[in-house]
C-alpha cells in the first residue's frame, strides 16, 4: 500500500465524519446557509431590490423573491456579464460557465469565489466517501481520466468563460496532476471525435484506474478503445476499479458497459450542474445521492404536479416526502435566487436526505394529459432489459399525435439497439405494461382507447451520435433528452436513418 493511498484513507475518514455532522442536522444546516446567503447579499442590487435587509425568516424570503428561471433572471445576469459589480453577489464572479440555452442561445452562469470551491470539494468528497466505505484506495496510484469539455476559456469584460467541466479542470489538485489524463493539448481539441481518438492513443497503454464522464460519451471512448486494440476495456486496463458518472441515469447503459469492459466495475453517481454541485452517491448500497445541504445552496421544492399552478406551494427541506416528484429551486452563493434549475427530483431517504434525478420539468410527455416523466420511461426500459435478451446504446421517447389515418395516437420509443431483441413485440408489450403500472394517467388513456399501446422504432447504429453531431452538440456535457413533448428530436433522428 502506497503512502498516497494510506493518506487518502485517513483523509477520507475525517471528511466523512464532517459530512455526518451536518447531515445529522439537516434543517439547522440549511437555516445557517440561508442566513449566510441573505446577510452577504443584502447590499447587492438584487438584495436591495428585494428588501433583503428586512428578511428575517424563510416566509419573508418566499414573499419577496419569486421563483425564476434563467430568462426571468437574465436582466440581472446580463449586468454581471456586462462587467458590473455587486449585482447578484458581492463583487464580480471568477468565471462564467457557458451553457447552451433553449430559448436565448448561450447562457452565462456565474461562478464566484464563494461557490467555486464547492464544485471541487464535492467531486473530491464523493471519492473519499467511496474510499472510507470500501477501504479501497489503491486506485489513487493509477491514471485517472475525466472526459470533459476543453479547459480553454474565453473572456467577457475581464471575466473568464468556459464549460464548467473545463473550468473545473483548472482546479485538479497538484497531487493528482501527475495521474491525470488526457494531456492538456488533447483536452483542448475542439472536435469531439478527433479528441476521443487522441485520448484513445494516449491512454491505451496506460494503467487506467479511474474513468469519469457522461455514460454516452464514455461509451464512445470504450468502443474506440476496443476497435483500436481488439481488447475488452477490462483486459486493456486490468486495474480499472472505479467509474464515476453523472448527467443521465446509468442503468440503461449498464449492460453495454459490462460487455465493453468484460466485467463489473464499481461506480459513483454525481449530480453536478453549472448552477451548483447538488448531490453525490455516498453509499454503494444506498438508493439515491446525498443532497449537499452545506454547500452554499439553499433548497426549495415545488411538487411537479403543481408547478404550473398560479401560486404553487414552496417547500423547504423539512417539508418534503419520499417518492414525490419535485421541481428543485435553489438560491446560491453564486447569486442565483429562487432559481428554477429545471431538474426534477424524488427523495429516496429523509435520514439522511438522498435524491434521485427523475427528469426535467421541460422534458416530459403530456400531449394527452399523461404527465410521463423521465424516471418512468427509464424504469420501464430497465424492466424490459431485465426480462428480455437485448441491450441498447441509447433511446428517447416522443408522442405521435398525427398517426396514419384511422390509427390512434401513441408514444414512439426510438431505440438504438446494441443487441436487437428476438421478439420486438414482446419488448413493446413489456414497456407498455410497465408504463401503465407506473402512470395511472397513461393507463386511463390506453384503457379508454384514447391512445394505442406504444410502438418501438429501431434506429441504426450511431444514430444518436450522428444526431448530436448534426446539432453541434457531440461530446462534452451534452446529452439527448430522454423524452420530449414534441417530435423535433424524433424527426431529426428519423431523417438520419
Amino acid at each position: 500500500m502506497s503512502t498516497k493511498s494510506i493518506a487518502a484513507k485517513i483523509f477520507a475518514k475525517a471528511v466523512v465524519n464532517r459530512i455526518n455532522r451536518w447531515a445529522s442536522s439537516p434543517e439547522k444546516t440549511q437555516q445557517k446557509v440561508f442566513r449566510t446567503l441573505i446577510e452577504k447579499a443584502k447590499y447587492t442590487e438584487f438584495g436591495k431590490d428585494h428588501d433583503f435587509s428586512t428578511i428575517k425568516t424563510y416566509a419573508d424570503f418566499a414573499e419577496k423573491v419569486p421563483v425564476r428561471d434563467y430568462e426571468e433572471l437574465k436582466s440581472y445576469i446580463m449586468k454581471v456579464v456586462g462587467g458590473q459589480s455587486d449585482i447578484l453577489w458581492p463583487g464580480k464572479p471568477l468565471y462564467f460557465a457557458k451553457t447552451s440555452g433553449t430559448t436565448s442561445g448561450a447562457k452565462y452562469i456565474p461562478l464566484t469565489k464563494d461557490s467555486m470551491p464547492h464544485h471541487v470539494r464535492a467531486a473530491r468528497n464523493a471519492i473519499l466517501c467511496y474510499i472510507n466505505e470500501t477501504g479501497n484506495a489503491d486506485f489513487v496510484d493509477g491514471k485517472m481520466i475525466f472526459l470533459q469539455g476543453s479547459p480553454e476559456m474565453g473572456e467577457k469584460n475581464g471575466i473568464k468563460t468556459g464549460r464548467l467541466s473545463g473550468i473545473v479542470a483548472h482546479y485538479v489538485p497538484s497531487y493528482l496532476q501527475r495521474n491525470r489524463m488526457p494531456s492538456w493539448e488533447t483536452n483542448c481539441i475542439a472536435d469531439w471525435e478527433a479528441k476521443v481518438d487522441a485520448i484513445v492513443s494516449e491512454t491505451k497503454d496506460e494503467n487506467m484506474t479511474v474513468i469519469s464522464g457522461i455514460p454516452s460519451w464514455v461509451q464512445m471512448y470504450f468502443e474506440r478503445l476496443k476497435a483500436t486494440t481488439g481488447k475488452a476495456v477490462g483486459d486493456l486496463f486490468p486495474n480499472f476499479e472505479l467509474f464515476i458518472y453523472g448527467g443521465v441515469n446509468f442503468e440503461p447503459y449498464r449492460a453495454k458497459f459490462e460487455n465493453l469492459i468484460g466485467r463489473k466495475v464499481p461506480s459513483i453517481e454525481l449530480f453536478p450542474a453549472s448552477e451548483g454541485f447538488f448531490a453525490f452517491q455516498d453509499k454503494q448500497d444506498a438508493n439515491g445521492m446525498l443532497l449537499l445541504l452545506n454547500s452554499g445552496i439553499f433548497y426549495e421544492f415545488i411538487k411537479a404536479d403543481e408547478f404550473f399552478d398560479t401560486t404553487p406551494k414552496r417547500l423547504t427541506i423539512g417539508d418534503v416526502e419520499i417518492g414525490v416528484n419535485y421541481v428543485m429551486i435553489i438560491s446560491t452563493d453564486a447569486g442565483l435566487w429562487g432559481y428554477n434549475v429545471g431538474d426534477t427530483v424524488q427523495f429516496t431517504s429523509l435520514s439522511p436526505y438522498r435524491v434521485i434525478v427523475s427528469g426535467r420539468i421541460k422534458h416530459f410527455i403530456s400531449a394527452f394529459g399523461e404527465h410521463v416523466i423521465g424516471k418512468e420511461v427509464e424504469a420501464a426500459m430497465q424492466k424490459a432489459l431485465e426480462k428480455h435478451d437485448f441491450s441498447i446504446s441509447e433511446f428517447t421517447v416522443a408522442p405521435q399525435t398525427s398517426p396514419t389515418v384511422g390509427e390512434l395516437p401513441y408514444h414512439e420509443w426510438l431505440v438504438e439497439f446494441e443487441r436487437v431483441p428476438t421478439d420486438m413485440k414482446a419488448v413493446s408489450e413489456t414497456l407498455d405494461k410497465e408504463m401503465q403500472q407506473q402512470n395511472s394517467y397513461y393507463f386511463d388513456l390506453i384503457d379508454g382507447k384514447i391512445l394505442q399501446p406504444l410502438k418501438v422504432t429501431s434506429l441504426p447504429k450511431n444514430s444518436f451520435q450522428k444526431y448530436m453531431k448534426s446539432q453541434g452538440k457531440l461530446g462534452g456535457q451534452n446529452k439527448v433528452p430522454r423524452l420530449s413533448n414534441d417530435r423535433k428530436i424524433a424527426e431529426g433522428l428519423l431523417k438520419l436513418r
